[in-house]
């Protein structure tokens, strides 16, 4: 243990007496041409800071009572310092550099499914369409008990994640369990590519509607080619581009989306950061594809990054209304650099800024308050920027949408249902009974499969408080600190049996509300990620705004002007 302990420090000692000599080095360059001395000291910091680590991890690794691991106390010290500064800034090992790729690329080896940690096991939360995990047809719910041979008990799911992934073309054998039944699946491994696009068509007459989940490689094409699908299927006098829950990606990427609706030259976003020559702005390239069809984006509080660009982009240049929720607020950018030992890093380099000249970013990261938490800029310290056509704007919290929607609330009792995986569980189930279902726009819950549901969570646990249960529960911590309890606790225990919710009468006021949920859970089994999206169409009220707002053109140029100063 000493001599590794030894020999680690040796190898470090090395590295910083080298470091020392080029830092003194330069330092020296930099003042013998004039430079300034406060950059000498940013050397000598670096270097002094650098020893004062290897001195640490020197001393933890020679006397620390149990036996260490290297890589992980180093991980350790990578991480806390990264954590420091934003949640984008990340190191990569060289294990997780594929993982790095594919959110860039959206593209790895594997089967196709995604997988959640169920107990001491790991279950398929979601087959993609048309993988090799739904042509085997492996189904939601299905636990994987087994990976060629080794059990998978007591594993996480990022675990069973990588043993699942590999080169196309090789083989994995998995074996499930589903419901009572266990069975094996042997599975070919081939190339998975997510979509940006996994769902184009004509929601209503003349009214496009194109979802967009990501920004990988090819998002921009996909969207173009979506539209340009749906502009030779019928005479579209309005789009709906659906950037909600869109996380974002590449940045150039947000610039060919827009590209779709704005001509090449038109500045999208620009970029400012520490290292000015990494200062730069970014223009569309091509001819768009529609420079006139009435648009409508819509976004939420998940939408983030490269779909606020997009979003903030469309706004400024007064070519589209944005409908939702405001945007979530990430104006920064990142990079990814390449480190020893094929190990990377993502770094934040810059802040981004949309043609107005705004920056969205929500959070200040660099200013932190003492106990480290990190705090929104308060909206009376915004400022207010211009469109292209003369409305106000605003920065510092994300792309506020010119038609705010709100959105309903989740009753307790289906919040419950849906956060305890009961409704999931019936879809399965259901999906295990019925080999098919008509189309997912047609398919309705039958009476007889409602009371089929009610039968199956009977002895379910799906406990739920309501809020005013919460509240009266508040009332009594409240009143027992203030030594009032004593007086009210009669007219308390009234209060609180009244309040008694009884679930058979909630389970009636939120059928349509659960039927709903259920419907949805149900059709992907069967549809997928396609049914997910189609099945929401008809009670989605962000879709339904924007449908009504794109069937009226009067209101739609009114809106582009109403803020006109």
């Amino acid at each position: 243990m000493l001599l590794n302990s030894l020999s680690s420090y040796l190898i470090i000692r090395q590295f910083m007496q080298f470091y020392k000599k080029i830092a003194i080095i330069t330092s020296s360059v930099i003042i013998g041409l004039g430079g300034s001395a406060f950059i000498a000291d940013q050397y000598f910091e670096i270097s002094k800071n650098l020893d004062i680590f290897s001195t640490a991890y020197k001393e933890v690794n020679t006397y620390y009572v149990d036996e260490i691991e290297p890589g992980k106390l180093i991980r350790s010290g990578i991480d806390g310092m990264l954590n420091s500064l934003d949640p984008y800034t990340n190191f990569y090992s060289e294990a997780e550099v594929e993982d790095a790729r594919f959110l860039t690329t959206g593209e790895y080896g594997g089967i196709g499914a995604s997988v959640v940690q169920h107990g001491e096991y790991v279950m398929i939360t979601e087959p993609y369409d048309g993988s090799p995990a739904q042509k085997v047809d492996l189904r939601s719910g299905d636990i994987i008990i087994e990976v060629d041979g080794k059990t998978t008990r007591n594993k996480i799911s990022n675990e069973i994640s990588k043993m699942l992934k590999g080169q196309a073309g090789t083989e994995v054998i998995l074996k499930i369990k589903r419901d009572e039944e266990v069975m094996t699946k042997k599975i070919k491994r081939e190339d998975i590519k997510l979509l940006n696009v996994p769902f184009y068509g004509m929601i209503e007459d003349h009214i496009a509607y194109i979802k967009q989940t990501g920004f990988t490689n090819d998002a921009g094409k996909e969207v173009r080619d979506a539209l340009e699908i749906l502009k030779k299927t019928g005479n579209v006098k309005g789009v709906i581009l659906d950037l909600r829950g869109n996380p974002g990606g590449l940045l150039h990427e947000a610039v060919n989306v827009v590209n779709c609706f704005v001509d090449r030259g038109q500045l999208v976003v620009n970029t400012r950061g520490k290292v000015k020559e990494w200062d730069k702005e970014y223009r569309t390239l091509n001819a768009g594809l529609d420079l006139e069809v009435p648009l409508a984006v819509l976004t939420n509080r998940g939408s983030a990054s490269a779909s606020e660009i997009v979003a903030g982009t469309i706004q400024d240049l007064d070519r589209g209304i944005i409908i939702g929720q405001r945007s979530f607020g990430k104006g920064l950018v990142q990079n990814t650099r390449p480190l020893t030992y094929n190990t990377q890093m993502k770094i934040t380099i810059a802040k981004y800024y949309t043609p107005s000249g705004r920056c969205i970013q929500a959070l200040d990261y660099t200013h932190r308050n003492e106990d480290g938490s990190v705090g929104k800029l308060p909206d009376s310290l915004t400022h207010e920027f211009k469109t292209k056509g003369g409305r106000v704007v605003r920065d510092g919290g994300g792309i506020n949408p010119d038609i705010p929607i709100t959105l309903a609330k989740m009753s307790n009792i289906a919040k419950s249902l849906y956060e305890k995986n009961i409704l999931f569980e019936f879809a399965n189930k259901y999906r295990n009974t019925h080999n098919h279902i008509v189309s997912t726009s047609e398919f309705k819950l039958s009476d007889g499969e409602w009371q089929d549901f009610i039968t199956f969570i009977a002895n379910k646990d799906y406990q739920y408080t309501t809020e005013t249960e919460q509240e009266l529960e508040h009332l009594k911590e409240k009143a027992e600190g203030e030594k009032y309890f004593d007086a009210i606790k009669s007219d308390y225990d009234d209060v609180k049996k009244k309040l008694s919710h009884d679930k058979k009468a909630d389970l009636d006021k939120a059928k349509n509300e659960i039927v709903e949920l259920l419907e949805l859970e149900i059709t992907k089994r069967y549809y997928y990620q396609k049914a997910s999206i189609e099945s929401t169409f008809d009670d989605d009220t962000d879709i339904r705004a924007a449908i009504d707002l794109l069937n009226d053109q009067v209101r739609y140029k009114n809106l582009l002007q109403a803020k006109k100063q």
